[in-house]
């Protein structure tokens, strides 16, 4: 891949990544199909690990299979998109541990925006589903960079 095709796929990146960042946005704070009224704004918090992910589970007849898919799954593939952009974009973040630290603040941010806005939860659990989510998106970013580097060395 020649210097113009990359540059080309940063500007490309960075355009996906502005308009999933616009939609997670959304998503986050303003989707009343996500629960994100104005009705009975008031803090929810959880800071016990596992609380909740425990909850959906154990309780996954009761409250349905799409909200535990919509909690769980959700929270996971919500950021893999970012894990999987910023790599390109920024090659100096080419790290796993970086994806996971900018990840976590990332959600962080986030949660704390929720509580501060009463706008959803803060949730620990969130934090750590969507950390895994931005890990997994660095993994396929890892595995679809081998594979580019593999058939850019076949065609050379």
């Amino acid at each position: 891949m020649n210097e113009r095709q990359k540059r080309a796929l940063r500007i490309c990146s960075k355009v996906l990544f502005g308009v999933y960042l616009i939609c997670l946005i959304y998503l986050l704070f303003f989707a009343e199909s996500m629960g994100r009224t104005y009705a009975e704004r008031t803090y929810h918090y959880n800071l016990v690990p596992f609380r909740e992910i425990k909850r959906f589970l154990v309780h996954r007849e009761t409250l349905g299979i799409m909200a535990v898919m919509l909690n769980l799954v959700g929270n996971i593939v919500a950021f893999v998109p970012y894990g999987l952009f910023l790599p390109i974009m920024f090659p100096k973040n080419r790290s796993l541990w970086r994806i996971a630290l900018l990840t976590f603040d990332f959600s962080f941010a986030v949660e704390v925006i929720q509580l501060v806005g009463k706008v959803g939860s803060f949730d620990v659990d969130d934090l750590m589903l969507n950390t895994l989510g931005g890990i997994l998106g660095y993994l396929l970013f890892v595995v679809l960079n081998w594979i580019r580097r593999k058939k850019y060395e076949k065609t050379s």
